[in-house]
């Protein structure tokens, strides 16, 4: 789950770090109030959606003079934002986080992210903050730098400043090494205690007066976590998230839009991986990745056929189970209940295998359904190709 810029500074606020002052502004009226009240030489007006990129795409407003922020709010408020991160749909703006602006002296980069090989939390900092860090690791890759944490033994001193001296700090700006290392001690805290998949700063900026400030913030949770925290819970915004996934997820289904024409249905999430592959190899793009789980239901894939068919993309709907902890007659039986639930207007291909795989299969092809059976992955990708209108 993401949230958004001010929220992420709200919680910064909670755990020490160090940011502009900044409110969450939805009207011009709103704004004209807090821009009297924040009183500042610069202000600065961004636009809050779930995607990067908002200031080359227009959503970044600096200005001095405070009665211009009404105007720069009416402007930003309503409009469709259009970055490398939204797609070529965009995003619309509905909130604005108004904020102080800041005498920018050094820009840095700064996050902290679980390293899938080890299992341990690496924080990974560079010099070039106010950059994409994709760009950077791209091109610079040796200004990328990790420093990995033992969650046995948490983070210490040392992690602090070995991150601070390879960042240059005590000879390029000696005031702000011991504020920078209990800033990164703070981050580690609010990475574990809120269950987060990422925190960034970008950037993390030293000021002309030698204060750290979080100029920027981008927090991510664990969804699996999220049970453990209401208070993250109503940052929710679901306006950002795409509705077949929030109903997915209230089905206890995992469900992430693609923007193919194959609807895809299986059980388990290597098995929906090589899905999506075979499709592609077989021609044509998946529309989807929806697990049902290993305990498949009737109900479970009769709210898996509603969101494939939710889905205007979705021409064709392959079905690819296999029968381990739940035997394959009886997701036949499940897929029968719910294909009769569910009127179903795209052409459905089902191939199962695994325990009892051919009693399943006999009862598809028994049912008197519009379908089409098959018990080789190959043969059945080829045949919601074919019926979808593309050639394998």
């Amino acid at each position: 789950m993401n949230v958004h810029e001010f929220q992420a500074k709200q919680l910064f606020g909670q755990f020490g770090i160090p940011v502009p002052r900044g409110k969450e502004i939805t009207s011009p009226e709103a704004g004209l109030a807090w821009a009297a009240e924040l009183n500042t030489p610069v202000f600065v007006v961004k636009a809050q959606i779930h995607a990067g990129g908002r200031g080359k795409a227009g959503g970044v407003k600096i200005t001095k003079d405070k009665a211009a922020v009404p105007g720069l709010v009416k402007e930003l408020i309503g409009k469709t934002l259009v970055t490398h991160q939204t797609g070529p749909k965009g995003r619309e703006v509905r909130r604005l986080l108004v904020e102080e602006g800041a005498a920018i002296a050094k820009e840095l980069y700064v996050s902290i992210v679980v390293d899938r090989d080890s299992g341990w939390p690496v924080f990974i900092a560079s010099t070039e903050g106010g950059m994409e860090i994709e760009e950077v690791a791209a091109h610079t890759p040796e200004k990328i730098i990790r420093e990995a944490i033992d969650p046995a033994v948490g983070f210490q001193g040392y992690n602090g400043r070995n991150i601070a001296f390879a960042l240059g700090l005590p000879a390029m700006e000696p005031a702000v090494v011991n504020p920078f290392i209990q800033m990164m001690g703070n981050l580690y805290r609010m990475f574990m205690e809120k269950n987060a998949a990422m925190v960034e700063i970008n950037p993390l900026v030293i000021t002309s007066d030698k204060k750290l400030i979080a100029l920027d913030g981008k927090v991510s949770f664990d969804d699996s976590a999220l049970f453990r925290h209401a208070d993250v819970q109503q940052m929710r915004d679901l306006h950002e998230e795409e509705p077949l996934e929030i109903e997915a997820g209230e089905n206890n289904l995992n469900y992430v839009k693609l923007d193919g024409n194959i609807g895809c249905m299986v059980n388990g999430a290597g098995l929906a991986m090589a899905t999506m592959d075979v499709i592609k190899l077989a021609g044509s793009e998946p529309a989807n990745f929806l697990d049902v789980g290993g305990g498949a239901t009737k109900e479970t894939v009769a709210a898996g056929f509603r969101i494939l068919l939710k889905d205007p993309n979705v021409k064709g709907i392959f079905i690819n189970i296999f029968g381990g902890i739940v035997r394959c007659e009886r997701i036949a039986h499940g897929v029968i209940e719910a294909a009769k639930e569910v009127k179903i207007n795209v052409p459905l291909v089902v191939r199962l295998q695994g325990t009892n795989a051919e009693e399943g299969r006999k009862l598809l092809a028994e049912s008197g359904l519009k379908l089409e059976v098959a018990d080789d992955l190959w043969e059945a990708a080829q045949k919601i190709v074919k019926l979808t209108g593309k050639a394998a």
